[in-house]
């Protein structure tokens, strides 16, 4: 399951005792590509006016609710805590991005945009699921990893990260119009790419989890990454070097880059 998942206590700027976290999940969503082309993922583009993230691309998420962790524990889940956020990353998707991911029963176009519709209505998932007939496949998730920053900014987010692969390439994407204004298809390095030359906005965590995505080939390659790596919570941290600032995160986790200049680092909330 999961290991080292203390969040921070202490805000590492300036001492204060940290608000408690808000929990939070986040689904990054494989699109395997034929022959030796890298797997795609699926990103949205935040609205500028929200809160967090405001005009980021990052990967299908939001906050765990209480009805998410009801739902667990109606499934007979005692870990409530990890299968509510498992949950909410599978609601999320459907809200965010109209894709269905981990849920067996009629999975029809127009099912799903009912389903959609009244998410956003605010009827709960279970309801949705006793409703249309619809079983979730919770252990088709795989754990990635699970961040939670060391900053008391105004919300502070402890998220876990989630992979699935989604091989329907007929399944139609389409963006909210809520919290989002843009959705694609790209693969990590794509993104990377994107964010290199200005054409998207990524914060330091999207950033970091981006690069190691773009190691793998396929989301066989990613799994079995991930399974090597148990999930430990990344909290960075600030390292003072020669040429100035730099925030960090820890070394042998999986990550390929694991610091970044402060001056450089794009983050959650304006500064």
């Amino acid at each position: 399951m999961t290991n080292n998942t203390d969040v921070p206590a202490i805000d590492a700027l300036t001492g204060k005792p940290m608000p408690k976290p808000i929990p939070a999940s986040t689904l990054v969503i494989f699109r395997d590509q034929p022959g030796a082309v890298a797997p795609e993922l699926l990103m949205v583009e935040r609205s500028a006016k929200m809160a967090f993230a405001a005009g980021a691309a990052v990967f299908p998420g939001g906050r765990v609710d209480d009805a998410d962790y009801d739902f667990a524990r109606t499934l007979g889940h005692d870990d409530f805590e990890e299968y509510g956020a498992r949950i909410a990353a599978i609601r999320e998707s459907i809200e965010e991005t109209g894709i269905a991911v981990a849920v067996d029963g009629d999975l029809a176009p127009r099912r799903v945009i009912d389903a959609r519709a009244a998410l956003h209505e605010g009827t709960i998932l279970s309801d949705i699921c006793n409703q249309f007939d619809w079983q979730l496949h919770l252990d088709k998730l795989v754990p990635f990893t699970r961040w939670c920053p060391p900053f008391a900014e105004k919300r502070v987010f402890d998220t876990r990260f989630y992979m699935i692969s989604h091989d329907d390439h007929a399944a139609e994407a389409t963006v909210d119009e809520t919290e989002n204004y843009n959705l694609f298809w790209s693969s990590a390095q794509g993104v990377l790419q994107k964010a290199e030359a200005g054409d998207v906005k990524i914060i330091f965590p999207t950033k970091r989890n981006l690069e190691r995505l773009a190691q793998f080939g396929s989301f066989a390659e990613a799994a079995d990454h991930s399974n090597r790596h148990p999930v430990t919570m990344v909290s960075p941290t600030i390292e003072k070097r020669d040429d100035g600032a730099y925030l960090c995160i820890p070394e042998g986790i999986g990550y390929p880059v694991t610091s970044e200049p402060m001056d450089a680092v794009q983050r959650g909330f304006k500064k």
